[in-house]
């Protein structure tokens, strides 16, 4: 798979990982091992805040090729992400997460909802314990920000109106002598934030 040069700029991803979880009780399983017998590349190649791809500063305008690049995607253990093959690797810059969230389904009622998020890549995923959602807040305005678990520890930022979709269907519980607001899916409790007060 060529996709750089090794005249290619060597950018870095950003290594500052969101915040801690909120959300889920479950722990990811650390992502795959990259094999050490792939040659390392220098490839050209980010991937926006918004989703889009990248390659030598120019859009990729091919849905497929971004897919087929997708499929190869991997994260390291120290937060890194990677384009490999059988035979060749090399690093991509991430703004935040490789893929966004742009549509929800839900089905359901209670802790037997499931939601289900389709990716800016058309895969759509059910969130649960394998798919887990976590909301990061910022520190300074208190904004939420929610994840969800793609695969391998590559995650979707799920954008402000499928937010607020899932906000609707929100329920309330107690925990630890406070309240919050989640939502259930595959009979797991997702906390989204703690009510004012709580």
């Amino acid at each position: 798979m060529k996709v750089g040069n090794d005249g290619a700029n060597d950018k870095r991803p950003n290594e500052t990982r969101p915040g801690e979880v909120t959300g889920g009780e479950n722990v990811e399983s650390p992502p795959p091992a990259l094999p050490l017998t792939a040659r390392e590349q220098r490839f050209d190649i980010r991937i926006a805040r918004d989703g889009t791809w990248f390659h030598e500063g120019d859009p990729i305008r091919r849905i497929e090729l971004v897919k087929l690049f997708a499929t190869v995607l991997r994260r390291d253990e120290a937060g890194v992400f990677w384009l490999v093959t059988p035979v060749e690797r090399g690093r991509i810059v991430v703004e935040d997460t490789p893929f966004v969230a742009v549509e929800m389904a839900a089905s359901g009622n209670g802790d037997e909802q499931v939601l289900s998020f389709r990716t800016n890549l058309d895969e759509w995923v059910d969130c649960g314990p394998d798919h887990p959602i976590r909301v990061v807040h910022n520190p300074e305005n208190g904004e939420p920000t929610p994840y969800i678990l793609i695969r391998n520890g590559l995650e979707a930022r799920i954008l402000r109106p499928v937010y607020y979709e899932m906000v609707d269907r929100a329920d309330t519980r107690g925990h630890d002598g406070e309240a919050e607001v989640g939502v259930w899916s595959k009979k797991v409790f997702f906390a989204l934030g703690r009510l004012p007060g709580g």
